[in-house]
Order: structure tokens, then sequence, then C-alpha cells
């Protein structure tokens, strides 16, 4: 089949998006491709449709669990076989699908940077029909990037395993810097570079700066209806600001890392499914979610980065319609951003402590081999070591980002079962023990034979609607199998999985990069300082902003962001008519005792708000209106009987510079 043909067969997809079919054909053509494309861009199609029409496995490297799983899922659906190797698995379940990779009609493989280490993997990859390497989020393999993993830096090294095979490397940001390390770190040979154009037509952009986050982020999702997320920087934050919402009528529902499996799934479904209107949550939540209707993403806190921001904002107006994007900062944000760095980068003999407070936790003996994933719990691994949860937190990130251990904040896996005995055994067992029948009997109508052949992800909850008892008994059940050994049980794991990626070193030989550790704190610092810049100027377009920031020069301005609506405004919205007509709303405020500027522009409509600010600015120049001694808007005597009323600029040569910055400022 040809790309068409087979965008056809598996998506029923009538035409590419943008670059697509390019970056398609390139791949197979047999070059080294890296491809930029936005959030909602179209990336995976980019890998997964020239991998259907070769003949082979496709392997694809990936950061997180939960994109991997995802991926999975969705091309099971269409109807492609593929799986996901990660930690926590069973040795047995990954020896059973790498083999399934060798001997079986497997056509995706997805793993995380770190499993390319792994003997075994790089053992079996030799055995494979490996068509294409994809490498997911691939802005990670450099470190002037915002999400620097230095298991990344394997992939050069698994490449020589499979040397004939093509890469192509696919990001939705990467900064000029960023692309040409990509290419330098993955040893591209004959490359070519796609980069469809960072501009999003149909998201406005808009930065406020204000004392009362709340009632701005009510008057926004009032006046701007449908879908929308709410981004806070905190797991308590999401809490407190889902309930103001639904005290305020507003259907919300909080996520973070920290939920179980089970309420993060249902806050998720309400959520996409339209039950909830808005979703508050930290930078958990996002990826891999797809959903074309939201109108809106509101930050309440800075993000650490313009790229992470620009990912997070790009979820809004997938399906092409008007959708906005605003971030909401007070005069403590700035300073609370940059101490965050400080947190987030510890120093080096911090860094030592948690570790070595980790294999103590553990008791993890030096020079022991990674052979075991561990349950983990922050809360109770900090109280236990008497570390800060924030500081625990961010130097295990920091490990994790140096290859030492891997932390997987959602992982989620499905229980698993198979039958230890042969199948006279196994019914033999069942005669003669009744009260285990219909639990057996279940097992082998839901899930057939294949379980005395290898193991299989089961549903508990499945069995028990299917006998129509707890779950709690099937537990008890499945359990006592177990003990048996009738069966190999391994049940349903929802809580945060930690792994030691590399044998136990002494805490005095800790392989910490010093210098690179360094260098991403102040890189860090930039990365801040530009997030910063990009709140705090008035003068400039926001699009275009955040287009220079990734390398993409354009002198046209959006003419939808606040900056640029608010130079239309000064320029021609206040026309004569218009200014007379805010001017005389304004008057009328003032005489029902309204003086609050607050009061005044309160249920004004959300697209003219910054034309009525304009307009109490312009009558503040022009002497109409002054601030009283409580800082309350008055008129002045000698204008109150209607005497004195001074001419609008626009009937006398238009507005300033120093107007439009006052605007802004207002």
């Amino acid at each position: 089949m040809n790309p068409l043909e087979t965008l056809q067969k598996y998506w029923g997809y009538a035409t590419f998006r943008p670059l697509q079919r390019e970056i398609i054909q390139a791949v197979l053509d047999g070059r080294d491709v890296l491809a930029l494309l936005p959030t909602s861009g179209g990336k995976s199609i980019c890998f997964q449709v020239p991998a259907l029409i070769r003949t082979g496995l496709c392997i694809v490297v990936s950061p997180l669990v939960a994109l991997m799983k995802d991926q999975v899922d969705r091309l099971k659906k269409i109807g492609v076989s593929a799986e996901a190797v990660f930690a926590g698995m069973t040795p047995n379940k990954i020896d059973l699908i790498l083999d399934n990779c060798i001997y079986g009609h497997i056509k995706f493989l997805y793993v995380s940077p770190e499993r390319l280490k792994t003997a075994l993997l790089q053992e079996r990859v030799k055995k494979m029909n490996v068509n294409l390497l994809a490498v997911d989020e691939a802005h990670c393999i450099s470190q002037w990037g915002y999400d620097f993993r230095p298991a990344y830096l394997e992939i050069a090294t698994f490449r020589a395993l499979i040397a004939n095979v093509n890469v192509i490397a696919l990001t939705a940001t990467a900064t000029p810097t960023v692309q040409r390390d990509i290419q330098d770190k993955l040893q591209f040979c004959h490359p070519v570079r796609f980069q469809q154009s960072f501009a999003r037509d149909n998201l406005v952009y808009v930065v406020r700066k204000t004392e009362n986050k709340e009632g701005q982020l009510l008057k926004i999702l009032r006046h701007v209806p449908g879908t929308a997320i709410v981004y806070v920087s905190t797991r308590k934050k999401t809490k407190v600001i889902a309930q103001f919402l639904r005290k305020n009528g507003i259907d919300a529902v909080a996520y973070h890392a920290g939920l179980t499996t089970l309420e993060r799934e249902v806050q998720q479904e309400a959520w996409v499914g339209g039950a909830m209107r808005v979703m508050v949550a930290t930078n958990a939540f996002g990826m891999g979610i797809d959903k074309a209707n939201v109108r809106s993403i509101i930050h309440l806190d800075l993000p650490a980065t313009l790229e992470a921001y620009y990912q997070e904002a790009g979820r809004a107006g997938r399906d092409e319609r008007r959708a906005y994007a605003v971030i909401l900062h007070d005069h403590q944000d700035i300073t609370l951003l940059l101490k965050s760095i400080q947190v987030a980068y510890p120093p080096l003999d911090q860094l030592r402590k948690v570790y070595q407070h980790l294999a103590n936790y553990y008791q993890i003996a030096v020079g022991s081999h990674p052979t075991t994933t561990y349950d983990f719990d922050l809360e109770h691994f900090a109280h236990a070591c008497n570390l800060d949860p924030r500081i625990a937190y961010q130097s295990l990130k920091t490990l994790e980002g140096e290859g030492l251990i891997q932390l997987n904040e959602t992982f989620s896996q499905p229980a698993q079962l198979q039958i230890s005995t042969d199948p006279y055994t196994f019914y033999a067992f069942q005669e003669a023990h009744a009260s285990y029948g219909p639990l057996l009997k279940a097992l082998l109508r839901l899930y057939g034979g294949e379980l005395f052949a290898t193991s299989g992800d089961i549903s508990v909850q499945r069995i028990t609607h299917f006998l129509d008892v707890t779950p709690q008994k099937v537990e008890r059940q499945l359990q006592a199998l177990d003990n048996l050994a009738l069966i190999r049980y391994c049940p349903q794991k929802s809580t945060p999985q930690l792994t030691f990626t590399t044998p136990r070193y002494a805490t005095a030989s800790l392989p910490l990069a010093s210098r690179r550790l360094k260098q991403r704190t102040a890189i860090a610092q930039e990365k801040a300082e530009a997030v910063i810049h990009y709140i705090t100027q008035q003068h400039r377009c926001r699009a275009q902003l955040l287009l220079e920031y990734f390398g993409e020069e354009t002198y046209q301005q959006c003419k939808r962001c606040d900056v640029c609506l608010t130079r239309r405004q000064e320029e021609g919205l206040l026309s004569t008519e218009k200014y007379q007509d805010f001017r005389g709303m304004i008057l009328q405020r003032l005489q029902t005792g309204m003086r609050e500027l607050t009061q005044i522009v309160d249920n004004v409509d959300f697209a003219t708000e910054k034309a009525v600010l304009a307009t109490i600015r312009q009558m503040l120049d022009d002497g109409e209106l002054a601030y009283d001694s409580t800082s309350r808007l008055v008129q002045p005597p000698h204008l109150r009987t209607g005497k004195g009323n001074r001419r609008h600029k626009s009937e006398i040569g238009g507005h300033s510079d120093t107007d439009v910055v006052n605007t802004v400022a207002l």
C-alpha cells in the first residue's frame, strides 16, 4: 500500500495534514528525519504510516509510561499489534513481549530510553526485523532543552545495534539550538528537517496582571463558554480552585499525579466526556489527551518555560475554532518563579543525601543490581527520612535526569494472571474445590485457554460483574489460588513506582555530572527570564514573541492577543461614537454609586473590557475623571453639572504612545 491508502485503511482519513506526506516519504526514502510539528499536528502518523508500509517492527522511544500506554491502546483499537515495555512489568511479561517481537507479528514496540541500556533488550533486538526507530519528545535528548533526560543519549549507542535502520525524531517544541543538538546527538545521516509553523491562527494569547486571580478566572470562564483547563503549580491548589469554581456554579474537577489511578480515570473521563466543564490540574495532566473543543487554557501560576507553556496552551482549539490561552499573574509570581529554580536544581550534596536515604529506605546494598521496581510514597519517604517533600521530590527528579533512578508518577498496570499448572491438574482442582469453581470457570470463559501458556491482563471488575460478587471476594480467592501455586497472580498497581536503573552506587562515588548540572541551572534561569519577559513586556505581539523564541521570524502581528487588541483599540476602536457610548455608560455607573474600578468594568463583555479601560484612562487624562483619597473614581465638581466637557482625542489628532502604555497598565 502507498501512504494515503494506509492512512485511509487504518485511520479512515481522506487526506494528510500539512507536512505529514512529505515527512512520511522522507522516512520511506531512508532519510534520518527531524519533524517539528506543533501540539495536535499529528506527529504519530508520521512514523506509524511508514512503519506499517514496511515489513518488520518499529521501535518507539517515549519518555512517559502514560504516553506509551495511550499510543499502544490507540493502535490496538485500529487493529494494529503494539506492545510497550516499562518498569514495573513482570520479567515473564517482558520476556514474552520481546519474544513476540522476534517471532510474532508485533508492529510497534514502545520502550523508555532507560530500557535501551538493558542487556536483555540489546540482545533480543539483534534478532528483530526492525524497520524504523522513532524517537518521540526528541527535545529530551538536548541539555539545552527544557526536559533533558540523559538516558536519551543512549539512543546513539543503541542505533549501532540496528545500523541499517533510519530514525525519525519528533517534537512539538525545540529552539534552533535544540534542533541542532537533536541531530548531532542522534548521529543523523542524510538528514532532512521539516518544521511546520508554530503559529496557531485560531489561538488568542492573553496576559493579565491582577491581584484577584480567582475573580478574573470567574470572569473569563463566564465570558468564554466551553471546556477549559486551569493549570496551577501545586496539588493542593488543584483542589482549592476546583472547589472555588464549584461554589460559584461552574462544574470543575481536580487532577494531579498524587491521585490514585481510579481517581485520575474518573476525573479525566468526567471532563473528556463533558460531564465536567473545567479541569483544574498540575502539569501532570494533558499529555496524550485528545479533546478538540477546549476553548480556554488558563494558567494561574507561571509556567517554568515557554516550551512548557506552548505545549499546554496548544491543548486549546484543536478543532481550529477560536480559543484562548491566558496567563494570570500578580506581584509575587515572578519572585516565586525565580525561587522555584533554587528548589528544582538542588546542590550536589543534597542529591547524594537523598540517594543515600533512598538506598536505606529500600535496604539496597552497594553494588546491588536494579532488578526490582518498588512502590513509592513520596510523603512517607520524606517523613521517614526527615526531608522536606518538595526538596525530596526535586532531588529525585534530578537523580532520574541523571539516569540513576526511574520514577513513574502516574504508573498504572492492570492485574496479570497465568495458570501455573497443566489443564488436567487445573480441572482436577476445580472438581475437588467447588468454592473456587465459579471463579476458575469465569477465568477461562473471559480470557480463554491462553492463560495456560502466557501471562495476560485481567480485570477484577470485569470478573466481579460476570460473577455478581464483591471485588473483595474475587481478590481473596485469586490470592488464595496464588498461594496454592495454581496460578501466578499480580494485582493491579496504581501507586507510583520507583526503579534503580543502575547498580547501587556508594554515595561518595555517585556519578553526578556536576558541570552539566550547574549548566542546567543556568539554562533554567535563562528560560525563566524568557517567561518573565513574555509576561511583562507590553509592546510586542505575544504570538510574535513565541515564534521568535522557537526561531521562526515573522513581521506579521497576530492582531488577536491582548497587546495587538490594545493597539487596535487605541488606534481605531475608540472612535468618537464608541468613545461616547463607553463614556456614557461609565458616567451612568458613577451616578448609581459604582465608584470602584472593578464595579465599573464588572459584567462588561470580555472582548470589549480593554476598550472600556481605555475610555477610563482617556477620561482621566482629559480631567473628566479623578481618583479620590480612597482610590475611587469620581467626577470633578466642575464637571458634574455638565460644564467644561472636553473633547475626545480622536477629534483632535489621535493617541500618543504614552496613552497606549497607560491603557495597558490600567
